[in-house]
C-alpha cells in the first residue's frame, strides 16, 4: 500500500513522494518506487487531456472528508520525462484525490474487486497497475465518469 511521507507540518499538510494529475476536477495520486513509471503514466494521461498537479512530490491536505492535492511551489508546472529532461506543463489547481494508483502492485485480476486505502485517515479507492497498454485511457474514463458500482 502507498505510504505517506513523514514530512507533515502544523497545518495538517504532508508531502508524499508521488505524482498527481486531474481530470474533470478528480485527482489521481500515482504512487510507487523511483523508476516505477509515475511520471510516464502522468505524461500518457496528459496526452489524453489530464492536467498536471505535481510530479515527484505532492502536498496533501485534509479538507473535511476530502484529501486535496497540490504542488509544492518550486516544482509547480514541471514534470520529468526520462531520457528527455524536465518539461513544462500548465499547472492545475488543487483538486480532491478520487483514486490512488499503486504502481508497485501488479493487478492480477481481469475485473478486480474494489479496494480502498487510507490517506490521511480517509478511505480512498485504490487501483494496482495492470499489464495493459490502455491503462492511461482507462484511468481517464475512470476519472471522467467513475467505475460501475457493484
Amino acid at each position: 500500500m502507498p505510504k505517506e511521507s513523514s514530512q507533515g507540518d502544523s497545518t495538517g499538510q504532508t508531502i508524499q513522494h508521488a505524482t498527481c494529475v486531474v481530470v474533470h476536477g478528480n485527482a489521481a495520486l500515482i504512487t510507487g518506487a523511483s523508476g516505477s513509471g509515475k511520471s510516464t503514466l502522468a505524461l500518457n494521461m496528459m496526452a489524453f487531456g489530464a492536467k498536471l498537479i505535481a510530479d515527484d512530490q505532492v502536498i496533501l491536505q485534509r479538507d473535511g472528508d476530502r484529501i486535496m492535492a497540490s504542488a509544492p511551489p518550486p516544482i509547480s508546472g514541471l514534470i520529468e520525462a526520462r531520457g528527455v529532461g524536465i518539461l513544462r506543463a500548465a499547472p492545475a489547481a488543487p483538486a480532491p484525490v478520487h483514486v490512488v494508483i499503486d504502481l508497485d502492485q501488479i493487478e492480477q485480476d481481469r475485473l478486480p474487486t474494489p479496494r480502498k486505502t487510507q490517506l490521511m485517515g480517509q478511505a480512498v479507492p485504490l487501483l494496482f497497475k495492470p499489464d495493459t497498454p490502455h491503462f492511461a485511457a482507462a484511468l481517464m474514463q475512470y476519472l471522467t465518469l467513475g467505475p460501475l458500482e457493484t
